[in-house]
């Protein structure tokens, strides 16, 4: 496991304690957004787990809202992670054409093509 920033602990402990308190900016989650979020990914939640789900959801919106307390101040804006070390072509590629499978070769191991597309069958049925 490793260790945490002692400032990152003392944030935690903090929305511990104070993660269902009235006052708080938190975004509280309610069972209708359970549900609606369970709808649209197509799970069917026994009342456990949407309670479940409705505890861990809102704990995890409580985490990210105590983030906002960190002193971000001296902390340049980055537009890329991997752009961290100033260095962003040693991760990245450089882009460059290349040539790409025909409309027939693409087609051609589909085992129901249609003139222009891909034939599949529906997945998703409500």
């Amino acid at each position: 496991m490793r260790a945490r920033n002692k400032s990152l602990d003392a944030i935690i402990d903090k929305e511990d304690k104070h993660a269902h308190q009235s006052g708080d900016a938190l975004m509280n989650i309610t069972e209708k957004d359970v549900a609606y979020v369970a709808a649209l990914a197509h799970l069917d939640l026994t009342p456990g787990e949407q309670s479940r789900m409705l505890r861990d959801l809102d704990s995890i919106l409580g985490f990210i809202d105590s983030l906002n307390e960190l002193d971000t101040k001296d902390v340049p804006p980055m537009s890329q992670v991997s752009a961290a070390n100033g260095e962003p072509a040693s991760t990245l590629r450089e882009d460059s054409l290349r040539p790409c499978l025909s409309h027939e070769a693409a087609l051609q191991n589909s085992p129901q093509p249609d003139a222009n597309f891909f034939k599949v069958p529906k997945v998703i049925e409500r």
